[in-house]
């Protein structure tokens, strides 16, 4: 790698156009909308949706647009689902057990982190603690069965971000998400790639958060993994 290619010395540009980026892009609320609840019919299902901004449905008005939502419209027709959404947008992984109930249990949760991670220039090996850490306090604390882990978006594919910043963040995604798989892997949590380009079509007008359409996708994928692990 050539000197001039440096991560370090191309570090003040990548933090020139991070608050570039921050003091141009609209800043996007939280979904409106009940966290909690119990809706379907049929065998009882206890979920958990754990996460930052994507998790809280920033991109859309409304819970039944977002993540939670869209699990539910497809797992009620089959379960009787009680369910609990904690999230809070700019959450890192670590911070992410802070928002942890003390004491109701689970049957499967739903892991939407890493982005912040990537943002705040989260180390690996930090990472990788956290989320082993989070899936293991899922299983002994709230007797979690069933772990499904979101990957670590492409943030080099968003077009909400400048270049060299984007690629730079585009590498540090991918090698968290690499971290992610090995977590998974070793702690029996389910890693579900993220398989869709993200055109703008699909994200909310910030061209960073999930928009309705990349929502449901997610959610719908989501809930048939569920009812899979869980039949």
């Amino acid at each position: 790698m050539a000197l001039t290619d440096s991560p370090l010395l191309r570090a003040p540009l990548y933090l020139a156009q991070a608050a570039l980026t921050i003091a141009r892009t609209e800043r996007l609320p939280e979904a409106e909308g009940p966290r909690a609840g119990v809706i379907g019919q049929g065998p009882e299902m206890r979920l958990l949706v754990l996460g930052d901004s994507s998790a809280a449905g920033v991109g859309v008005a409304h819970q039944d647009q977002a993540l939670a939502g869209q699990m539910l419209a497809h797992l009620a027709p089959h379960r009787c689902v009680t369910w609990e959404l904690h999230a809070r947008s700019g959450i890192t992984t670590a911070q992410a057990l802070a928002l942890l109930p003390e004491t109701a249990s689970f049957d499967l949760a739903v892991l939407a982190l890493g982005v912040n991670d990537v943002l705040r220039e989260t180390r690996a090996e930090r990472f990788a603690q956290a989320q082993a850490g989070l899936m293991q306090r899922l299983r002994t604390r709230h007797g979690v069965q069933v772990i499904l882990a979101s990957a670590v978006p492409p943030l080099g594919h968003f077009p909400a971000f400048p270049e060299p910043w984007r690629s730079h963040l585009g590498r540090r995604a991918t090698a968290l998400d690499a971290s992610l798989q090995t977590v998974c892997a070793r702690e029996g949590a389910q890693h579900v790639p993220f398989d869709m380009v993200p055109r703008r079509a699909l994200l909310a007008r910030d061209g960073f958060h999930p928009g309705a359409a990349l929502y449901a996708e997610w959610g719908a994928r989501m809930a048939g993994l569920a009812l899979r692990a869980l039949s």
